[in-house]
């Protein structure tokens, strides 16, 4: 039997080099058994024939001498290939990933590349809230009164619902300019926005919760200018209910104002205390009803990694130096709309001192504290029939939340508000409130809210089961459920 190998061959591939040298190893394996009984059986007992023998086994020896030889040679030509075999996971997985982003950059065309850029720096965001409220008192109407966002009793309701856009600027990639976008629906929108009483067509703008752009001049550390409307920061609460301790919000959130129009900037003099100045047409407004522009001058301090403390002041005129007139009017100030000037128009000024500071006292307890002062009067200065007595809201509330497991919180809360001159409620009183609340968050993006308020005053101020008798005080209890998804973290 004649054996024969051709190391070319097995050479030509990294799994042919491993095929051939296998079957060299098998091959040596079955020729020496093989000769050896062979020539046992031919039953030669000479010495010529013991001599052929061993020079038959000398010829054995030197080709698998020579096989050995030629399967260290194909192990070193085929070493660079299959050494990239034994490469840690991680290292087959980068390069794979480099191939498949070498391919992908390939077969997109730079457009579209861009495009797809853009795209992974925004978020799109999406949040639903809904409730169910009853009310103790059985109120005329269900609703429950001095409430912002659940207003109503007995009823299954659509707060809110929303959809945020956001494309934020970010100086490390060279993106200076950014903007947002929030679209929002449902009773909260209608609670919020656009009232007739400050709007001269609200519901242009009903739906637009947020709207502003965003340019950092390179100036210093970075100078933040928006310009658009934005939520006000005024106040301890916000707008989306994921974010805040409890369900239903405070007296103070749904006084202080909601929204402006106009510039913001934020300057960060260095990591523990920004600056803040806003220029905008007015208190909820984001067309004026005068020509006096409001300001706020404010700071965000952070003395430590686990406080925060804001303090603003708020300068403003919102009375109004024109009151609208049918359509036969000489003045059409705006589209669809005549105007009659005021003469002599109020001119008496608004002034907000607003302050609050959040603690992260253990990685399960959060506490907070808001304490404000609002002073407003109808005329600047005394005349005949022109008064300068002020009204004046002022109180506070104090907040607190504890994490009982991933799933489960606590959270209380508990106001006052001094109301004297009705500036907030249309009658001097003194307004408190105490709130429980319960969450259990159900999964990434999904919690359930239960809640108990009540809220008690000095004076007859909340509905009840009578038309025309008011009561001193109404408790609630609300089921409040919530669910948001898209790539925006933290709070929104």
């Amino acid at each position: 039997m004649t054996y024969s190998f051709s190391g070319g061959v097995c050479a030509s591939s990294v799994f042919r080099a491993h095929g051939c040298v296998e079957s060299l190893l098998v091959l040596a394996m079955m020729v020496l058994p093989s000769a050896l009984p062979a020539r046992a059986q031919a039953g030669v007992a000479s010495t010529d024939a013991s001599g052929g023998l061993r020079q038959r086994v000398g010829e054995l020896e030197s080709e698998v001498a020579e096989l050995k030889r030629i399967v260290k040679e194909l192990q070193s030509k085929s070493q660079p290939a299959s050494g990239s075999q034994s490469l840690p996971n991680a290292q087959l997985a980068s390069s794979a990933q480099a191939q498949s982003a070498s391919a992908e950059q390939l077969t997109i065309a730079p457009r579209d590349r861009a495009s797809l850029d853009f795209l992974r720096d925004t978020s799109i965001n999406i949040g639903l809230d809904g409730y169910y409220s009853y009310n103790f008192n059985a109120p005329v109407g269900r609703v429950n009164l001095l409430r912002a966002y659940d207003v109503l009793s007995n009823s299954f309701s659509l707060n809110q619902a929303s959809v945020l856009f956001e494309h934020p600027p970010d100086v490390a990639a060279g993106r200076r300019l950014g903007g947002r976008l929030d679209l929002q629906f449902g009773q909260a929108t209608d609670t919020l926005q656009g009232n007739p009483l400050n709007e001269p067509r609200p519901d242009i703008y009903r739906n637009i919760f947020q709207a502003y752009g965003t340019y950092i001049v390179p100036v210093g550390r970075g100078l933040n200018v928006d310009f658009g409307k934005w939520a006000s920061s005024l106040g301890f609460e916000n707008n989306y209910t994921k974010d805040q301790m409890n369900y239903s919000r405070s007296f103070w959130f749904d006084f202080l104002p909601f929204y402006h129009m106009g510039f913001r900037t934020t300057y960060a003099v260095n990591d523990r205390l920004a600056l803040n100045y806003w220029l905008i047409n007015g208190n909820n407004q984001v067309e004026p009803t005068n020509g006096f522009k409001d300001e706020l001058f404010g700071f965000a301090a952070t003395p430590r990694k686990t406080i925060s403390w804001t303090m603003n002041y708020y300068l403003g005129q919102d009375h109004p130096d024109r009151i609208s007139v049918p359509a036969t009017s000489p003045i059409p100030v705006q589209p669809g709309l005549s105007f009659a000037p005021i003469i002599p128009a109020p001119n008496g000024r608004l002034h907000i001192f607003d302050s609050y500071v959040s603690w992260q006292t253990t990685p399960k307890l959060a506490l907070g504290i808001e304490g404000d002062y609002v002073i407003e009067r109808l005329w600047k200065n005394a005349a005949p029939g022109e008064s300068s007595a002020p009204s004046h809201v002022d109180g506070g509330a104090a907040y607190l939340k504890y994490q009982l497991t991933p799933k489960f919180t606590l959270a209380g809360r508990a106001e006052y508000l001094s109301d004297r001159g009705g500036l907030f409620s249309g009658l001097t009183q003194a307004l408190k409130e105490t709130t429980a609340t319960f969450d259990y968050n159900v999964a990434d993006g999904f919690l359930m809210r239960y809640e108990w308020r009540r809220d008690f005053s000095n004076q007859p101020s909340f509905l009840s089961d009578t038309q025309g008798l008011l009561s001193k005080q109404q408790n609630t209890a609300t089921l409040g459920l919530v669910w948001w998804w898209g790539r925006k973290q933290g709070a929104w």
